[in-house]
């Protein structure tokens, strides 16, 4: 790696590394946090961006053990913890996208009609196009959301379940961004990216609290709402998390 990209990549981990531990008590902890997170996320796309083609084309899905330690041990919860939402929210494959640039995601038409018009503009994108080269339920939902951005992009984005961690888009503020448009461009830009929105959610929801003590039951219902017990997910969390515990 070259010395400027290296520098860049590890000026952005003293950043995350300096953050407070979220157990402990500090005023404008979240936003600080949030600010943490916008700096990373700059100094990363600069590494990134300055890597040869077929090396920055692997940026999508270079999610690593290293990535999950340190932002486990900045929330004070356990990796497997983390990766066990992970593996309940995308599946075995734990995987953020379906190709590059284009993040897994949940169309939800029950959402997309209760934010589209609360959306700060409700304007629609007739020239939107699916991604190409998606297949099965990846094209389905990609079509589903494509359709509804061309009448309303904020409020199709604010009714979808973007990313790993499969947070919905009506969240964006909950994950330090300034607009939706500004979540889903990170969603799209990395996993590294997601897993970072997902710790700024966590920290700005009181949820890491739930993580950090295993209450699958209590985390659950705030993350997947109130019909979280009859789906299991508040099991399915914990066997999880006994696997990746092992």
């Amino acid at each position: 790696m070259k010395g400027g990209i290296a520098s860049l990549l590890m000026g952005a981990l003293l950043i995350l590394g300096s953050g407070v531990a979220c157990g402990q008590k500090q005023k404008g902890k979240s936003s600080n946090d949030a600010e943490k997170t916008k700096q990373v996320t700059e100094m990363v796309k600069t590494a990134v961006d300055s890597l040869p083609a077929e090396d920055a084309k692997s940026r999508y899905s270079t999610l690593t053990d290293a990535d999950f330690k340190r932002v486990a041990k900045r929330l004070g919860v356990e990796v497997a913890a983390i990766k066990a939402v992970v593996v309940i929210e995308a599946g075995a494959k734990m995987e953020g996208f379906w190709a590059p640039g284009v993040p897994v995601i949940n169309f939800d038409r029950a959402m997309y009609n209760r934010y589209r018009s609360k959306a700060k503009s409700t304007k629609g994108n007739p020239s939107e196009k699916v991604p190409s080269g998606l297949k099965g339920y990846a094209l389905q939902e990609w079509t589903q959301l494509v359709t509804a951005r061309k009448s309303n992009v904020d409020g199709a984005n604010m009714g979808t379940f973007w990313g790993m961690f499969q947070i919905g888009g009506f969240n964006y503020k909950l994950c330090g961004c300034e607009s939706v448009a500004e979540m889903v461009r990170l969603m799209s830009y990395s996993e590294l990216e997601q897993l970072e929105l997902f710790a700024t959610f966590l920290i700005n929801t009181g949820m890491v609290t739930d993580l950090r003590n295993k209450n699958w039951a209590s985390f659950a219902k705030k993350y997947n709402g109130p019909s979280y017990a009859k789906r299991g997910y508040h099991t399915k969390m914990a066997n999880a998390y006994a696997k990746f515990k092992k």
